[in-house]
């Protein structure tokens, strides 16, 4: 039987980009069968080095944040700002289906890389382009990140929280691999354009569009100014109280989903050991017991804190009730489901370790799971992209003397 060809086999992208949204993109692409080739300047993103963020030894052997975002990739690392090193990236471009960068617009002018001017060279190309506030109004400019642009300005930060506590703590790449694939959606409706037509077309996603999005139905009922959509707000305040997260009589944590009030809520009292409460005027139906959502928070904190967490997730799914344990990471990490459907992979490390990387979120009948390799060493493959360019050993050799390119560290060598 022959191998089933991957959807993006014979599309050739040149990432210039760095960190995760972006070149999260560019790994969703080379799993689709996309050859992939990441321009990085000699130092080397900087994802590279962030291990002491993560509470992990940095070691090039073993970059777990590195390898999610870059996995199945070539490297070539190049200093743009020379002209030799400028020249090789054109010359990549000039090859490309696609590029995909998140530089912000001003060096992306300086540099002759924005839009206009490649688009004038090569009518063809899908141009993706990440940023932290999008490329129009009066903040275009502003750097930006998931903690500030996705987070804060957002609006998840401030609003989605209990009244009486703190903001979250918020972890990195969350905002950003949401982008990354509203990013890949874009491109590849733009790449369908430029096959059927020719003409290629810029897509714009920002994290601070995307978290709006992201919250857009809750915003948007914000504007009736009731009461229970005046986040941040008390937990007990909320609209239908059986959509809140409770801790159980062990101390753990599960988070009932029943979003349908009236449809759940005499099956949950008859479940839960409570039938003379399953037409309560107090609390049945919803808006009878939106005056009393105090009350019934009351009553449901104290009710769920009557069982353990094992009791409660036999009644809920026994009386199919939809529900989930809020769980940690380790324990996410031995989550059966997880293992079962194939979120998780494990890595094995040349220097002997085993960790557990995590699959982009979208999965192909025909074409199966993708092979999931690390990314590559800091210029690992500078020497045989420029080759396949048409340099000459020589002009290699020189570029790589005079600083406009950079080779791998043979220490890296597995």
């Amino acid at each position: 039987m022959s191998e089933v060809k991957r959807a993006l086999e014979g599309v050739k992208v040149v990432e210039l980009a760095t960190f995760i949204a972006a070149p999260c993109t560019a790994r969703f692409l080379a799993d689709l069968g996309a050859e992939v080739i990441k321009v990085e300047a000699p130092r080397g993103d900087a994802l590279r080095y962030t291990a002491v963020n993560e509470g992990r030894p940095l070691d090039q052997k073993e970059n777990t944040s590195y390898d999610l975002e870059n996995a199945g990739k070539t490297c070539i690392a190049l200093n743009t700002k020379t002209p030799e090193g400028r020249e090789a990236l054109e010359k990549l471009i000039a090859g490309a289906d696609i590029f995909i960068t998140n530089w912000r617009q001003t060096p992306l002018q300086k540099a002759g890389l924005d839009w206009e001017k490649l688009h004038e060279k090569y009518p063809s190309l899908v141009y993706g382009f990440v940023s932290g506030y999008g490329e129009k109004g009066p903040d275009k400019d502003l750097p930006g990140f998931d903690f500030t642009a996705f987070y804060a300005r957002g609006g998840i930060l401030g609003p989605l929280r209990d009244i009486d506590s703190m903001p979250m703590l918020t972890v990195p790449g969350f905002g950003d691999h949401q982008v990354s694939m509203n990013l890949a959606a874009g491109i590849l409706a733009a790449l369908y354009r430029a096959k059927t037509t020719g003409e290629g077309e810029k897509v714009v996603v920002s994290l601070f569009h995307s978290a709006v999005w992201d919250i857009a139905l809750v915003l948007q009922a914000s504007q009736y100014g009731a009461e229970c959509m005046k986040f941040p707000m008390k937990r007990s305040n909320i609209a239908n109280q059986l959509t809140v997260a409770h801790k159980t009589k062990d101390g753990k944590w599960i988070q009932i989903a029943m979003p349908q009030y009236d449809r759940h809520y005499p099956i949950f009292m008859k479940a839960a050991g409570h039938p003379e409460l399953a037409d309560d005027p107090r609390f049945y139906p919803q808006d009878a017991m939106q005056p009393n959502r105090e009350e019934f928070y009351n009553f449901m904190v104290e009710l769920m804190a009557s069982k353990t967490l094992d009791e409660w997730c036999k009644i809920m799914d026994e009386n199919d009730l939809p529900y989930a344990v809020a769980q940690n990471w380790d324990e996410l990490l031995q989550d059966r489901q997880a293992w079962g459907s194939d979120i998780f992979y494990e890595m094995q490390y040349s220097n002997g370790n085993k960790r557990t990387l995590v699959r982009p979120p979208v999965m192909f009948e025909e074409q199966g799971l993708p092979p999931y390799e690390r990314g590559p060493y800091l210029g690992e493959h500078t020497e045989k992209i420029l080759a396949d360019l048409g340099y000459t050993d020589e002009e290699i050799a020189s570029m790589i003397e005079s600083g406009a390119a950079a080779s791998m560290d043979p220490a890296l060598a597995d």
